[in-house]
């Protein structure tokens, strides 16, 4: 498995993989879709079940930041209990972002297979392909003797492979994060699922901080109006209503344009007009779009970023992986809507060895 498409999923949220856009060659960046239909909804915040963790009854009460002992019962973000007999050796990861995730708690030896768009961290890349866009290789995965697999919701993995391992025995976690709060929240229930509840309760608890500290030093500068390319190569894609790069913009010290919708990340051009945004980042920079060809579409040119020419790329692979480096990506969003913006230091997140 090898194809990789503009923009790779977990970058951002699940609820875009569906939309039917085409799986482009791998130097290209596009997302991953299921179906050539409409975007299966996507829950909003408000409804997105909170993932948590239930320790046996016989066990004594954990403190909050500890690892319940095993056996345990973690549910996931689709409000599934799954049983953990034992801390888990085998671990798959069937999405970038949880890959992270593993990684920096330390559970990297642990992880035995990802995916074909798994690019961080250079450990992880060396790892046998277990899933693409479209399909896992459950047969794989069970040779693998995978005793956990941690998948991603939304139809980011398709919901019939997860039901098919669980019927065969393994046991799979679903973890969805349409806002900040549940990034941090995956974290913990990631953590605690591989033993390491401690670590990432730590891990979270500094991201939250770092957070804080860029809303702060960012509080009091003027929001311009932000408008955030994902992509535009068929459609133009941006946050949706509510999502976690929504709520990144805002904290970066910007005025989020968003889709006018929670469950669809495209914007019609009319309505990124009428929002005139007077700064433009491009997420797909990294892919070869430049502030000359955005200045040279059809109808762009009323957007007063454009007359003014305040178009920036941004590293959009750290703005918008539900992952560890959600930090780094924030501090570099801030800096690119405020270049003169005073941050305070900050360690990597994880903290580099």
């Amino acid at each position: 498995m090898s194809s990789r498409s503009r923009l790779v999923p977990s970058q951002i949220p699940f609820g875009l993989l569906a939309r039917g856009m085409t799986v482009l060659a791998a130097a290209v960046l596009a997302i991953a879709a299921c179906t050539a239909g409409s975007t299966p909804p996507a829950s909003p915040a408000s409804q997105v079940p909170t993932a948590s963790i239930v320790s046996p009854t016989s066990a004594p009460p954990a403190s909050p930041t500890a690892a319940p002992a095993f056996p345990t019962t973690v549910t996931d973000d689709e409000g599934t209990a799954v049983e953990l007999e034992a801390e888990p050796q085998r671990i798959v990861s069937l999405t970038p972002a949880v890959t992270e995730i593993l990684f920096a708690l330390g559970a990297g030896p642990r992880v035995v297979a990802t995916t074909d768009f798994d690019d961080y961290p250079p450990e992880a890349v060396e790892l046998p392909d277990v899933a693409s866009f479209t399909a896992v290789d459950i047969e794989q995965i069970v040779g693998l003797e995978a005793d956990l697999v941690i998948a991603g919701g939304n139809f980011f993995n398709p919901p019939e492979s997860i039901v098919r391992l669980r019927s065969l025995g393994v046991p799979v976690i679903v973890v969805y994060a349409p806002t900040l709060d549940a990034v941090l929240t995956d974290i913990r229930v990631i953590g605690t699922a591989v033993g390491l509840g401690d670590e990432a309760a730590e891990m979270a608890d500094a991201m939250q901080a770092g957070f804080d500290d860029v809303a702060q030093a960012s509080a009091a500068l003027p929001s311009p109006r932000t408008f955030y390319e994902l992509d535009a190569t068929s459609a133009i894609y941006t946050a949706a209503d509510g999502s976690f790069i929504e709520q990144m913009i805002e904290l970066a010290g910007g005025d989020p344009i968003t889709t006018g919708s929670p469950t669809d990340f495209a914007i019609p051009l009319e309505r990124l007009i009428e929002a005139d945004p007077e700064l433009i980042l491009l997420g797909d920079a990294a892919y070869g779009v430049t502030a000359e060809q955005v200045a040279e579409r059809a109808g762009w040119d009323v957007m007063t970023a454009v007359r003014t020419g305040e178009i920036r790329p941004v590293n959009d692979l750290i703005v918008t992986r539900p992952g560890p480096r959600l930090v780094e990506g924030l501090r570099e969003l801030a800096l690119a809507i405020h270049p003169d913006l005073v941050l305070p230091s900050a360690e990597p997140i994880p903290a580099m060895p």
